[in-house]
């Protein structure tokens, strides 16, 4: 499971990150595996429901094991699959991307983050960029790795 230190590690990079690239105010989430809550930020001028839609991003990412991206592609393949899904998820997931497993070194899945307040594209870079400064793994790092991983669907 994702350690504090690793979780806010992962915002501060995204954060510091997002300034560097002048986007717009930012928030991010890192949930544990089963979706519990590990760390949270909002920059200030963020918008109403940035919680939420980082949260969804991250929940989708980890209830489908996928980066949210891929889940927002499913989406659009098969719509009425995606909406029993959210249905059964009380709501809880988000299919646009910016959301991404966060993996150890070995590979084994330690928790996610959903990143947004840019467009989904940047959400999603900034999302890898805050792993990897924490000195994790995303999907595509543990992809030669002997672990299962989605990098398409």
């Amino acid at each position: 499971m994702i350690k504090l230190d690793q979780a806010e590690r992962i915002i501060d990079a995204i954060l510091g990150r997002a300034r560097e690239l002048n986007c717009r105010p930012m928030s991010a989430v890192v949930l544990e595996p089963g979706g519990p809550i590990k760390a949270f930020k909002k920059e200030d001028g963020s918008s109403m429901m940035r919680f939420e839609m980082a949260f969804g991003k991250a929940y989708a990412a980890l209830a489908l094991g996928r980066s949210s991206t891929l889940v927002r592609v499913r989406a659009e393949e098969r719509p009425m699959f995606m909406d029993y899904l959210i249905k059964a998820s009380d709501g809880k997931i988000f299919p646009e991307g910016g959301g991404l497993l966060i993996r150890d070194e070995t590979g084994e899945v330690i928790g996610a983050v959903g990143v947004t307040g840019d467009v989904q594209e940047r959400d999603e870079e900034l999302a890898m960029y805050g792993i990897r400064a924490a000195g994790l793994k995303t999907d595509e790092d543990a992809a030669d790795l002997d672990v299962p991983v989605r990098l398409q669907n």
